[in-house]
């Protein structure tokens, strides 16, 4: 482990996060901040300009006015969300971004998915470590309604999630992919 890095560039780099990490309390407190923002985004946003600015205060960049939010929407880290122009996200969807997710231009996902860059090794006794993978969707994907994408993964460009899909793989683009766990069944 590099000490010379602070705890949200060793993020970043994908480095494994501990509990028992010196800094861990800095990334809680963007953690608690983002609950706080998430929540009051959540009920109290009346249009969807509402939406874009108290979700660009939780990501730390602006949204571009084309895109749009359906709330409620749900993040437990914020400030390693990435999103193009003219992305569309539906009601209920969470992504889990602390390893990362970037979401390209042209982009439309359905209700409730969920996106998770992290996951946690299968010892039981580093449980709560986290394991940090960045989840990419290319420009033009589109995101079924329920579908899952799991930490590493790329939605190739055009590809579609099929609703409900659990991507646990890379998506080639210009294909369609469904089931659990997803797989390539048609090409576009």
């Amino acid at each position: 482990m590099n000490t010379n890095k602070d705890i949200f560039e060793r993020m970043r780099a994908g480095e494994p996060i501990r509990k028992d990490d010196a800094e861990y309390g800095k990334f809680g407190e963007v953690v608690s901040r983002t609950i706080r923002l998430c929540v009051e985004m959540n009920v109290s946003a009346t249009d969807l300009d509402q939406v874009r600015k108290q979700l660009s205060e939780i990501i730390g960049t602006d949204i571009d006015d084309s895109t749009t939010i359906f709330p409620p929407f749900y993040t437990n880290f914020g400030q390693f969300i990435r999103l193009g122009k003219n992305v569309f996200i539906n009601h209920a969807c969470s992504f889990l971004d602390i390893g990362g997710i970037t979401i390209e231009d042209n982009v439309q996902i359905g209700p409730r998915v969920n996106i998770t860059s992290e996951n946690h090794p299968l010892d039981p006794a580093d449980r709560t470590t986290l394991l940090l993978q960045p989840v990419v969707i290319k420009r033009n994907a589109w995101i079924g309604a329920g579908a899952t994408i799991l930490p590493g993964v790329t939605v190739g460009e055009n590809s579609i999630i099929a609703a409900g899909a659990v991507v646990s793989r890379d998506v080639p683009p210009n294909t369609i992919v469904a089931g659990i766990p997803a797989k390539v069944v048609k090409s576009i």
